[in-house]
């Protein structure tokens, strides 16, 4: 009971202590306050930096809810990320936008970058930067594991697991196990 009181009565000092930076950054709305924030808080050690990091995210992201955890290192690029309950985020992932349902885990050094198409080439044969490029959101659903150091470009269904260094190319049906560059199912539901 005690550390339940202490851990709500932390989480509101955080929320306040966070409260002016999300301000800054038009909670989430205006993009380099944004990131230079989220930059800032993503290198805090340790428990303060969790906190830290769960309640500026609470504030600026379309949806995130606080029983959730971000561990040092790891950042959204985009404010425009749903992140549900009881969600794990280990260590050094960048997080494009996305959509992560309830309790899925993703471990250190995950990349989820919004889509396959954020640079293209021109016709000269140059590419462009990011400010051409076409910028969507992956779902993963709830229940996933994602391997450390995969990179998912697509959307990910729900209870599946997406094996370490994987590249998620393709969707990838519910309840699968997929592995490799590029993620290939090895295991489907029902089998």
């Amino acid at each position: 009971m005690l550390k339940r009181i202490l851990k709500s009565a932390s989480m509101i000092a955080v929320l306040a202590a966070v409260a002016l930076p999300a301000a800054a950054s038009a909670f989430g709305r205006w993009t380099i306050p944004y990131t230079l924030f989220a930059h800032l808080f993503a290198t805090v050690p340790g428990l303060p930096g969790d906190y830290l990091r769960i309640a500026y995210y609470k504030l600026t992201l379309s949806e995130c809810a606080l029983s959730s955890r971000i561990s040092f290192g790891s950042f959204f690029a985009h404010p425009e990320v749903r992140l549900g309950p009881n969600v794990y985020i280990g260590s050094y992932c960048i997080i494009g936008k996305t959509e992560v349902g309830a309790r899925t885990q993703i471990a250190s050094g995950v990349q989820i970058v919004s889509g396959s198409h954020q640079h293209a080439r021109r016709e000269e044969g140059r590419i462009t930067g990011s400010h051409e490029g076409v910028f969507t959101s992956v779902s993963i659903g709830a229940d996933c594991w994602i391997g450390a150091a995969a990179v998912v470009m697509s959307d990910v269904g729900a209870g599946s697991t997406i094996g370490a260094g994987s590249v998620v190319s393709r969707p990838i049906p519910p309840n699968s196990v997929a592995v490799g560059s590029p993620a290939r199912v090895i295991r489907a539901a029902g089998q």
